[in-house]
């Protein structure tokens, strides 16, 4: 069995970070998204991927390399334009071949990985195979509606009164059959040939579509407040490590990974918490489900809930909270009068401040 991951995709709902990376590679307890789920092909006994790769192509082929490092042989698949989901098992024809596949969203984010997707499709004879999970409002997901034994009948995308809330998750398992299908549909009113609307075909035509359920957690990645979730959940597992210099004037307490090359100096950090290599910590405040990202400095500052990427300063900030702040980005105290906030900020993004 191969896989195919998509790593291509505007990313807009996360601005300005992904005008200029690849939403696959915002980190979660600083390791990308998108090396997750290459752990969990792996896991479930796959080795030969193909990558689906846009305009961010270049920064996705240097954080993944050849694959070696994941213990995968990595094939990059270019995309010319994000034309949809459906048009990428198109082009990925040839690296697919006649082999059964798991088409995976590299911006999606499973706890328990998908070794029992993937061991279920393979004895079941299905077509094809998608994974499900409830959840609170359907009206924003793709919904699956299901017959007495698990068959798929129907899929609606964001209905506007759903017949179900059985939300479609990003990960999808596939037999040869899904190339007639990609073949043979059109494309939709955006222009994109939906992964949904070959799956309807498969299904019309009297293929076996089935449907299997998230034994774990998931996320789609693809806004702030979901990647902040995320990175609570993975840091509530961590385990305490401490391979930094911490002086004996900091108070850590809680499961808190101090990496090498990190030094921490009059500072407390209240666990979970990952400080990265390299990162400074001075007279500051780390407090529960932070990370903190490579070659950082934070001094005389508190931040809290927050993800905070590499080479970034936070300098004389009393509270910084529920944050994503990006790689080489300084967010500092003005000093002197007028007492005044003093911004620079890209297109799409927002601020917060307390007036």
């Amino acid at each position: 069995m191969k896989a195919l991951v998509l790593a291509g995709g505007k990313g807009t709902r996360l601005r300005p970070l992904t005008h200029t990376s690849a939403k696959q590679l915002v980190p979660v307890a600083n390791k990308p998204v998108l090396f997750y789920g290459l752990e969990a092909l792996r896991d479930a006994g796959i080795t030969s991927v193909g990558i689906v790769v846009g305009d961010t192509g270049a920064e996705v082929r240097e954080a993944v390399g050849d694959g070696s490092r994941f213990g995968l042989e990595v094939t990059y698949i270019p995309q010319e334009a994000p034309l949809g989901l459906a048009h990428c098992v198109l082009i990925a024809g040839d690296f697919l071949g006649e082999d059964p596949f798991v088409l995976y969203l590299g911006d999606n984010f499973l706890v328990g990985g998908i070794a029992d997707l993937v061991e279920s499709f393979g004895g079941a004879g299905h077509d094809a195979q998608i994974l499900l999970t409830k959840v609170a409002e359907p009206q924003f997901y793709g919904v699956a509606e299901l017959g007495p034994g698990g068959e798929i009948l129907a899929l609606e995308e964001k209905p506007e009164h759903p017949r179900s809330d059985l939300a479609i998750v990003g990960v999808y398992t596939f037999s040869p059959a899904i190339h007639e299908a990609v073949r043979a549909i059109t494309p939709s009113a955006r222009g994109e040939l939906e992964i949904t609307d070959a799956i309807k075909w498969l299904i019309d035509h009297g293929y076996r579509v089935h449907s299997h359920f998230v034994s774990g957690y998931w996320k789609d990645t693809g806004r702030l407040q979901d990647i902040l979730e995320c990175n609570r959940i993975v840091l509530e597992a961590i385990e305490p490590d401490n391979r930094g210099t911490v002086d004996t004037l900091s108070e850590i307490s809680g499961n808190v990974v101090v990496a090498p090359g990190a030094f921490v100096e009059n500072s407390v950090i209240r666990g979970p918490a990952v400080i990265g290599t390299g990162t400074r910590i001075s007279d500051s405040y780390i407090g529960p489900y932070t990370s903190i990202g490579e070659s950082c400095l934070i001094e005389d500052a508190e931040v809290e809930y927050a993800i905070v990427l590499r080479d970034s300063t936070i300098k004389g900030i009393s509270r910084l909270t529920y944050s994503l702040i990006g790689r080489n980005v300084e967010v500092t105290r003005a000093e002197g009068v007028p007492n005044a906030h003093q911004l620079m900020v890209g297109d799409h993004s927002r601020v917060q401040v307390k007036a």
